[in-house]
């Protein structure tokens, strides 16, 4: 049966790590092979960089930006294969000319359909460079376009996927042991052929529609974390590694905001049990965690994930009238129409508590739209808190010495907002 391989940006970061990939993959041949990969580093970024450059007319910023981030490329092209880069230095250039073209052609278009069209060139560049250094190390390659098998509708920045038209396009791939295939996590394309994308992060995504395609064996996720953990352990200085967790629970903590799965990715694995395994590219030899139906490990251990750079917003009806369920709906929807997820929501008799990431342009064109028909109380520079299984020892431990100033709990999670400030640097999950 066919695996599916996701691998993100740091793994292909620059000419090692690309040469580590095709000695990681060596690993693999003569085994049936989907290999989904991002961008290069932080190439995303300097992709909305170079948009932002061309939108508001910066000519000089937009040309400085197109060639180092062209230069970049080609210097790891020639650190790669030196002098034998000519034809694929030439196809490098011929992608950047389109990013170029695409660039002039969408740039009075609206901002979402102009990211779209432009945006992917950076899995078309890395999973082009990648596909030519797999033959050069003696693995036998085909490149895909995924802009040809992942199907959506045209809500860019956000696409839904097309899933009929999506597995019949998959379904007549050729996937053996023959020949790896390569593609591109994170775009997609409408069935007239406009570029979209499946939202930041969203190569996870991609590479479950393909496992769910395919029926795939199992599905694995090569990070540079050796799997899950109950904490980010950067943060927190007695997370322990997680071997196993059920899709729900995963699921609970990507809602909650957990990074190391994207939240989209584990609905098409879960409809067909297809098994999902986070490793690690640096220690590939280790076990990693395995992710599928089954719950005994859930609650094992508490979970507890840091949310920082949060607003709260306190809502309140001008005339002192209830919070009801007519005023809550229409405030939520303000939040969806402005393309915000409220990570805390709490209610009053006559107030409503939003606890909101903090994308200015967005959040400034909420509090706008809720200025006109309510009063509002806004706090900036806050911390959330969400700790999944809490006892109530480790929430006391957890908030002691810190002003609450928003919190939300039911019977498996807690979620305590706090002052940045009065926040460690270092966390630790008391015992």
């Amino acid at each position: 049966m066919t695996k599916v391989f996701k691998f993100g940006g740091a793994s292909i970061k620059d000419a090692a790590a690309i040469r580590h990939l095709g000695e990681l993959l060596g690993g693999f041949r003569g085994h049936p092979l989907v290999v989904v990969i991002s961008a290069m580093g932080k190439t995303t970024n300097a992709l909305e960089a170079l948009l932002e450059a061309m939108r508001s007319d910066q000519q000089d910023d937009y040309r400085d930006r197109l060639e180092r981030l062209e230069a970049d490329h080609l210097a790891t092209v020639e650190a790669l294969f030196g002098s034998e880069a000519g034809d694929l230095r030439d196809r490098i250039r011929s992608l950047f000319a389109e990013l170029d073209q695409r660039h002039r052609a969408y740039c009075h278009e609206d901002r979402a359909l102009h990211y779209d069209q432009t945006i992917g060139y950076g899995e078309l560049l890395s999973t082009t460079i990648v596909a030519a250094w797999l033959e050069e190390s003696g693995i036998a390659t085909r490149w895909l376009d995924a802009r040809d098998l992942i199907i959506t509708d045209a809500s860019h920045q956000a696409a839904n996927i097309d899933w009929q038209a999506t597995a019949q396009r998959v379904g007549e791939l050729e996937v053996d042991s023959e020949k790896l295939l390569v593609t591109q996590g994170f775009i997609g394309s409408t069935r007239d052929g406009l570029s979209t994308s499946l939202g930041r992060e969203g190569s996870d995504f991609s590479a479950a529609i393909l496992a769910y395609c395919l029926d795939a064996e199992d599905a694995t996720f090569w990070k540079d974390v050796p799997g899950l953990f109950n904490a980010d352990p950067r943060r927190f200085d007695n997370a322990v590694p997680l071997a196993h967790l059920s899709y729900a629970e995963t699921i609970e903590l990507a809602w909650h905001g957990a990074k190391v799965i994207h939240p989209k990715t584990l609905a098409p694995l879960q409809r067909k049990s297809i098994p999902l395994v986070v490793r690690s590219f640096e220690t590939p030899d280790a076990a990693g965690s395995l992710i599928d139906d089954d719950t005994r490990n859930d609650g094992e251990h508490p979970a507890c994930i840091l949310s920082e750079g949060q607003t709260l917003l306190e809502v309140h009806p001008r005339d002192l009238a209830f919070m009801d369920e007519a005023r809550q709906y229409h405030i939520l929807g303000r939040l969806v129409e402005a393309g915000l997820h409220a990570e805390l929501i709490d209610g009053g008799a006559t107030r409503l508590l939003l606890c909101l990431d903090s994308h200015p342009a967005r959040l400034e064109q909420l509090v706008q739209s809720l200025s006109v028909d309510y009063d509002m109380a806004r706090q900036d520079d806050l911390t959330l808190l969400t700790v999944r299984h809490p006892s109530a020892s480790l929430l006391a431990g957890l908030s002691e010495g810190r002003e609450i100033l928003a919190e939300r709990r039911n019977a498996t999670t807690a979620q305590y907002l706090f002052h940045t400030r009065e926040c460690p640097e270092a966390w630790h999950i008391p015992e």
